[in-house]
């Protein structure tokens, strides 16, 4: 398999749902994600403003997917790797080349899966205690 090194990073690239699926069941996220009702997914693809993928010549193999500003904050909603690709520093540059698309001020906020939690302090982020969150209704 390639290295890191030999991954393309695209930004706002077409995507096909099927393959962005697919890279999210492969990556694990799947099982956090509505990733068997299409129509949500593809309004989680349509609607995010910043998504930069990561390729593997033809293959789809990480996504990092974005609600911003571009000036004042990032909400960094997704960041998925293949596990087949993961621990090859690929995660790390979804994360730059999303900061390299914003202003320099603008800061990036996420919520960390459980299994993710001690990967963010490693790649430059700093843990905020006083995030909340409202979920959606039961009946909704």
């Amino acid at each position: 398999m390639n290295s890191a090194l030999n991954i393309e990073y695209r930004v706002n690239a077409p995507l096909d749902l099927d393959a962005m699926i697919d890279l999210y069941r492969s990556s694990t996220l799947g099982d956090r994600r509505p990733v068997g009702e299409r129509d949500r997914m593809r309004r989680m693809r349509d609607e995010a403003n910043l998504c930069i993928t990561a390729w593997d010549a033809a293959k789809l193999v990480g996504i990092a997917r974005t609600m911003t500003d571009f000036s004042y904050v990032a909400y960094l909603s997704d960041l998925a790797v293949d596990l087949d690709y993961q621990r090859r520093g690929i995660g790390r540059m979804l994360i730059e080349e999303t900061r390299a698309a914003l202003e320099p001020k603008c800061m990036i906020v996420l919520l960390a899966a459980p299994q993710a939690v001690d990967y963010y302090p490693n790649v430059g982020f700093a843990r905020h205690e006083s995030a909340w969150i409202l979920r959606p209704q039961q009946d909704a």
